[in-house]
Parts: structure tokens; C-alpha cells; sequence
């Protein structure tokens, strides 16, 4: 009997040759080795699109953006035009005839007096030449005088939030600019693995004689295949290379971006977990500009120890207990008013060391790329008395959306540019010691008047770094 993949196939549910990816055929994979390798389970069962590149442009697509901020100070010097500066990834998002609401700056009413509480209205008129910054006006702005047409753009502060409306057109005008946007995307390479067994003519002729087949060779090799896979799904980092080939010369190599480095929001995770810490983490999941509809958290060991500590007592409308999902796993189920947290334990991140740490991931939001489907192959060995049979597939697994959260418990990453990356207080008195730094953010679980009388909580806040020390501001919008 010759050692194929038809062969593996009778061991492992019906997994015949040219068949691991096919979406009839998922499923049988999906239950090998169930336990040990969610996250390559959940690209199984993710949306599969075929490719005709290992490499592709891939869109992390979210609904449009409701909002933009300052990142400097912006108007103020008694002029009825003011430049806003804003990030280079905002600027075309915000178009002429465009107007914005900007939260925390009051307007003024009809005779130029301040209205506390009614915020100040701006009106694109053009973009600056060069930097593409909106121009703006303000509606209701102040007045010099209280019979002026024109209004003055009163002091926007730096993080300024300022909110997206419609456009306003004047009476004649018919065209605008088009509000399509095309976002940017991300290159995503496609990593061609491979499995081979090799078993010798002795092997073949002796297998009466021994208590062990091939059958259970294909089995560990499917299982070393999975698990390997699923820690490069994991921590793999992105990457394109040439090697030289032994009889095939030059020949180009691709490593696939990991989920653990494709996450955009991070959360610090507490020392020791709460119910109202679980209940801020859903509400950051489900709330966002992004909204999946379900929330996986693959955990390492220790995550998930000190989640199942929580003391339950004081909450006895929380609902928790173990279920079985619709992916057949057997989960533990954390009911919120926003929406379920189902738990599981991802051995991988063990073995990573990454056993503080975990993933909550919306099961929906994943794609499964497909250069190449999978094939096989089975030919002797040269020079040898030996058959080697193997697997070959060539794939890639991508998050859409934003929803997705890594929760950091080993305190070894930091924040750079494209990360937004917060932990959550539960304390009264305000953030202290290593801990704060300029843009340092907290996720109020209390309140915390130790930072501003109006801290309360669900409120995101962030320090800014002054001569004094640090000063508090709050972060207004979706992460």
C-alpha cells in the first residue's frame, strides 16, 4: 500500500487529495485536533476568496469615518478663515461645502454672545494648496459686531473632535466633489507550506510485523502540520525574499503577516480582573464604528485562569457558563447587555508565551486567502528505497474591520503611530508612576474625579505631558 494522502484520509475523517480547502470538506479538518489550533479552525471556516497572486491588496473596509481631530491648535487670532490641521489620512475625507461640528468649543448666538453647552458649526470652503487641510468659516462664530455677515473662528484645540455632516451647497450649485473614498490598503503576502512523509520500502514490508501503520504517521504529521500552521498564523511577520534554488536558481519566498501584528487596537491587561473590566471590554468590541456579530477570545492559559477568578457575587444579573457554539467548540459564555464573549483557551499562545495575553476576535470579520489550492504529490525517493508523499497549500488569513482587540498581559508592547493602545482604570484617584506618559490612555471603569471633576465612567482618557507634570484630556469618538 503506497503512502498517500488517500491513505491519511481514512484516518482523518475523509480528507481526501485536493480537498483540505474545499468548503465541503472544511468541516472534517476543522474537527482534527479540534482543541489545539483554534485560530487555524476559525480561517477554515472564515470567508475563502481565491487569489491569483501570493500577493494581495487586501482593505481593512470599516463604515466611513463620523469624525476627524486636530492635531495641532487651530483659529483663534481673530481672523474669519482658519486652516485646520488635521492627519494626512483625514484630509481628503474632508471635503469643501463639507460642515463640521466641533465637540468642547461653544458657539455664539446672532449677537456675537457666547452659547455655553451649543457647539461651534465650521463650513469647508476649499482645501490649502499642498498640505490639502480643510479652510474653513465658522456659522456661528463670534461677531466684532453684532450686525456683521461675516463671523470670527474662535480657539480649536489640539485633539479637537470634529464631527462629519452633510454638506451645505449654495443656491445655485449642483456639483460636488464625489464622496467616494478609496481606502488604503495593506499588502498581504501568501505563505506556501508544506507537509512530507518518507517511509522506507523496509518500513512497508515490516508493517505486519509492527503495532505501528502509516495511518498513525499521517496522523502526527497532519497534527505537526496544524499546529505549526496555527503558531505562524499567529506571530509569522509579513515578509518577501529571494533564495537561491538547488537546480531551479533564484526563486522568491513569502511569510505571512501574523493576526497578533494585524491587530490595531491593544488593551493593557488589569493585574486583577472585574465584571465591570469584562463589561467595558464588550463594550468596546460591539460599540464601535465596526460592530461583528459575534466575540470570540482565544486566551492563553493564565487570561484565562484570571478571568474564571472573577467574583460573580455582587452581579447576579450576569450571566456565565459553558455552551456549546455554533462552531462545536465548548466555550465558556460571558452574557452582556452589549453581547456574548464566548472564552476558549488557545494552546498556541503557550507556546508563544503569550499566556497573559489573548485575542477577542469577531468570527465574522476574517478572510481566508487562497492562492494555490491544495495539491499532493508521491514519488520515490532518488537514490533511495523510499516513497515521499507531502501536502502543498498556499494561503493567508486577514482581519477585516476594526473590531478586533489584543489584550496585552505580558507588558512587553508599546504604541506606535497605527496602534491605539489604552488600559483600564478602576480607581478614583488619578493614574501615577511608570505607568503614565504623553498619550498614555485609560478606559474609566469608575469614575475618577483624581483626573477632572467630569471623568466618569466609560469615558476614554489621555495624558498630556506639560511643564507642570501631566495634565488629563478626554478622548471623545470610537478607537
Amino acid at each position: 500500500m503506497d503512502t498517500t494522502v488517500n491513505n491519511i484520509a481514512n484516518v482523518t475523517g475523509g480528507i481526501g487529495a485536493g480537498n483540505f480547502i474545499e468548503s465541503d470538506i472544511d468541516s472534517q479538518l476543522f474537527r482534527f485536533n479540534n482543541d489545539d489550533t483554534p485560530l487555524m479552525n476559525l480561517m477554515l471556516r472564515a470567508k475563502r476568496v481565491k487569489v491569483n497572486s501570493p500577493e494581495v491588496d487586501h482593505y481593512m473596509i470599516d463604515e466611513p469615518a463620523s469624525y476627524v481631530t486636530t492635531v495641532t491648535q487651530c483659529g483663534g487670532v481673530g481672523n474669519t478663515v482658519a486652516t485646520l490641521n488635521i492627519p494626512v489620512y483625514d484630509r481628503l475625507a474632508v471635503k469643501p461645502h463639507f460642515t463640521l461640528l466641533v465637540e468642547g468649543v461653544d458657539g455664539y448666538d446672532e449677537k456675537g454672545k457666547v452659547t455655553p453647552g451649543r457647539n461651534l458649526m465650521l463650513y469647508v470652503t476649499e482645501r490649502e494648496q499642498g498640505s490639502n487641510n480643510p479652510i474653513v468659516i465658522a456659522v456661528n462664530g463670534e461677531r466684532a459686531n453684532s450686525g456683521d455677515e461675516t463671523t470670527l473662528v474662535p480657539t480649536i484645540p489640539k485633539g479637537a473632535r470634529l464631527t462629519i455632516l452633510a454638506n451645505s451647497l449654495y443656491e445655485t450649485q449642483k456639483e460636488v466633489e464625489p464622496d467616494l473614498m478609496v481606502p488604503q490598503p495593506t499588502r498581504v503576502y501568501l505563505q506556501k507550506r508544506g507537509m512530507n512523509q518518507v517511509v522506507s520500502d523496509y518500513f512497508e514490508s515490516q508493517k505486519k510485523r509492527i503495532p505501528f501503520t502509516k495511518s498513525v504517521i499521517a496522523e502526527q504529521a497532519i497534527a505537526n502540520f496544524k499546529v505549526r500552521g496555527n503558531r505562524t498564523l499567529w506571530a509569522g511577520r509579513g515578509g518577501k525574499f529571494v533564495v537561491s534554488a538547488d537546480k531551479m536558481g533564484l526563486q522568491t519566498v513569502y511569510t505571512t503577516e501574523g493576526v497578533r501584528w494585524q491587530i490595531r487596537c491593544e488593551m493593557q491587561a488589569p493585574v486583577e480582573w472585574t465584571v465591570n473590566q469584562v463589561i467595558a471590554l464588550a463594550k468596546m468590541f460591539f460599540t464601535g464604528e465596526d460592530v461583528p456579530r459575534t466575540a470570540i477570545l482565544l486566551a492563553g492559559k493564565n487570561l484565562l485562569e484570571a478571568i474564571q477568578h472573577i467574583d460573580y457575587t455582587k452581579h447576579p444579573e450576569i450571566q456565565i457558563a459553558p455552551k456549546v457554539n455554533s462552531l462545536g467548540w465548548t466555550v465558556t459564555n460571558f452574557h452582556t447587555v452589549f453581547g456574548d464573549i464566548e472564552i476558549k483557551r488557545e494552546p498556541t499562545l503557550d507556546g508563544l508565551g503569550w499566556s497573559n495575553s489573548g485575542a477577542l476576535i469577531g468570527e465574522n470579520r476574517l478572510v481566508h486567502y487562497v492562492y494555490s489550492s491544495e495539491h499532493t504529490f508521491s514519488d520515490r525517493v532518488d537514490g533511495e528505497e523510499a516513497v515521499r508523499s507531502g501536502v502543498l497549500i498556499w494561503d493567508a488569513l486577514a482581519l477585516k474591520g476594526s473590531c478586533h482587540i489584543w489584550i496585552d498581559g505580558e507588558g512587553t508592547a508599546e504604541a506606535s503611530g497605527d496602534i491605539s493602545r489604552w488600559s483600564l482604570w478602576e480607581s478614583a484617584e488619578a493614574p501615577s508612576g511608570s505607568n503614565v506618559y504623553d498619550g498614555a490612555r485609560f478606559y474609566l471603569v469608575v469614575d475618577c474625579p483624581g483626573m477632572s471633576p467630569i471623568a466618569k465612567c466609560g469615558q476614554m482618557w489621555e495624558a498630556v505631558s506639560s511643564d507642570s507634570g501631566f495634565t488629563w484630556r478626554q478622548v471623545k469618538g470610537e478607537l
